[in-house]
């Protein structure tokens, strides 16, 4: 079980990386479900990209910026932006079907979304994460250097702080693998690599509504964290503002394109307020919109608003939205004659494990890129369909820099296996199931889309509690998946709770009723590791044999 690089996770990110090293490494590529899996499948709107001459990467850095509220990384931003386009041509080169239009300059349909002062949104209709991963993921299956072990789980990064006999402090670790569930047959393996990359995508799963596939449960950015890595800016959770409201749709987003091609937010009597809530209306970022219909729904004691595009023809509707419309209509909404019911809901991570312009953490050894990453693109609010196109660019980066240092990193390396002779079954498995629903929804009561000091003081007094019992749980009894998932979203909410407690001001996607106004300089929040993270964790479960 010992390859050159080690990925975590299936999405654009994962499979970008892996793709461009399979030719030279050998790869090994987890997956939690079977490939594709993540956010990334379920992505609607599109990739942002300058693709058409009236736009320029000058105007996409500086609407990215404007989005951001003065956070972005500029050289961060400058960077992906700039690489951009021939990020979108190696897509079509690997064979993504883009939705075309004759008489664009590429050949390619452009939509616009919020935030964007362009139409500069590749997309393939309104499943264009679908097609992008689907495409890849044939690739990925029939690359010979690429293994996959789908329906495995990562438990936790080997480091060198945790082998037997050293006394490294986490700062002057190393990366050397990661222990491993396979999720079939309950049993744990050891993997070693040169490189390990994370990419398992955010964390949307700590709130109780989110638009996130169930795999969303910040995975990467609670074992790097553990290990020793800083993470920023999670404080920044991006509210999608558009999620259906039925009592059977589970995290179906309404893509930001509907807005982008005329949809209009309205109250139940048809009444529209955007307008009186910003000057751009229904085209205003992400974050405005959703604290807009946060606000209308408290103040008018609302279950939703709706969002009506059907003064649209059936046929531009049927052409540019099928996956929403064949959606809506299993719940019997029919778009083409009536509003479709919508509420905010968690979607996307802004902040994650901080890593350099290469995908470089901290840790020797480990890399972060996608959702997991934080770059400093995305700042206090993500522009819609940046999320995908700083997959591929970073992936790609990551990738070229895990090449240039292949023959310098460590080679294999001997590390314990895992022992489970000291743990037993759970006896009461219903405990993490209690703790999952009071985890989450304790989140969306008191860490949402508003804040105060005195409910995130709450939470993370709760926080605080349920890491006990977990952490009593897992020190006992074999690990599985609902297990390792509920310990990482409790170490995921910490961080986001403590983040917001450390920014007193409202930015971006962090909104403080006690601290309305925002200050005259933007900086991030940087979160250390505890002290000594990585050697206080390896004795966490009997089975890392210690």
């Amino acid at each position: 079980m010992n390859f050159d690089v080690i990925i975590v996770g299936g999405g654009l990110a994962g499979q970008s990386v892996a793709l461009h090293l399979a030719d030279t490494c050998r790869v090994a590529m987890i997956t939690k479900r079977p490939l594709p899996e993540g956010a990334s499948d379920w992505a609607q709107g599109g990739i942002a990209a300058v693709l058409d001459s009236s736009d320029s990467c000058h105007e996409h850095v500086a609407d990215t910026l404007v989005a951001g509220a003065g956070l972005c990384d500029e050289a961060a931003t400058r960077f992906i932006v700039e690489n951009g386009r021939a990020a979108i041509e190696w897509l079509i080169g690997q064979g993504v079907p883009f939705t075309k239009d004759a008489a664009a300059e590429l050949g390619f349909h452009l939509t616009r979304e919020g935030g964007h002062s362009h139409r500069r949104i590749i997309h393939a209709a309104d499943a264009t994460g679908h097609a992008v991963v689907t495409t890849l993921a044939e690739r990925v299956r029939s690359h010979p250097n690429i293994t996959l072990f789908e329906n495995h789980f990562a438990i936790d990064l080997i480091t060198s702080a945790r082998l037997p006999g050293s006394s490294s402090a986490a700062g002057h670790s190393r990366c050397h693998g990661l222990y491993l569930l396979d999720q079939e047959r309950g049993t744990v393996q050891t993997m070693t690599a040169r490189q390990t990359v994370l990419a398992t995508g955010g964390a949307g799963k700590v709130y109780l509504y989110t638009t996130n596939p169930d795999t969303a449960t910040g995975d990467g950015i609670a074992m790097a964290w553990r290990a020793g890595c800083r993470v920023a800016n999670m404080e920044f959770i991006q509210f999608h503002p558009t999620c259906l409201y039925h009592p059977y749709a589970k995290s179906f987003l309404i893509s930001e394109a509907v807005r982008g091609e005329g949809g209009l937010l309205k109250l139940p009597d048809g009444t529209r307020f955007m307008p009186q809530h910003d000057a751009r209306a229904e085209l205003a970022p992400r974050d405005i919109v959703a604290r807009a219909i946060d606000f209308e729904i408290k103040k008018r004691g609302l279950d939703c608003v709706h969002l009506d595009i059907s003064h649209q023809p059936a046929a531009f509707l049927h052409e540019h939205f099928p996956t929403i419309l064949a959606r809506c209509r299993e719940f019997g909404i029919d778009i083409t004659r009536q509003p479709i019911p919508v509420v905010p809901a968690a979607h996307y991570t802004c902040g994650g494990v901080v890593t350099d312009l290469a995908g470089q953490t901290d840790l020797p050894g480990l890399y972060a890129v996608g959702e997991t990453a934080y770059t400093g693109l995305h700042g206090a609010n993500r522009l819609a369909s940046n999320s995908l196109l700083e997959c591929l660019v970073l992936g790609r980066a990551a990738a070229e820099n895990m090449l240039q240092r292949a023959h310098t990193d460590s080679a294999e390396i001997n590390v314990p296996e895992w022992d489970e002779s000291r743990v037993s079954d759970a006896d009461e498995e219903v405990v993490v199931a209690h703790n999952w629903d009071e985890l989450r929804r304790m989140m969306w009561n008191y860490v949402g889309i508003v804040r105060t000091d005195k409910r995130l003081e709450r939470a993370q007094h709760r926080i605080r509690l349920l890491r006990e019992e977990i952490t009593e749980y897992y020190s006992h009894f074999r690990v599985g998946r609902d297990l390792l998932e509920l310990r990482n979203l409790v170490d995921v909410a910490s961080l986001i709770v403590n983040s917001a407690l450390s920014r007193q001001e409202s930015r971006g996607l962090h909104f403080s009723r006690d601290y309305p106004e925002t200050l005259p300089k933007a900086l991030p929040t940087v979160l250390p590791p505890p002290a000594k993270a990585a050697l206080r964790n390896a004795a966490a479960h009997p089975g890392l044999g210690r």
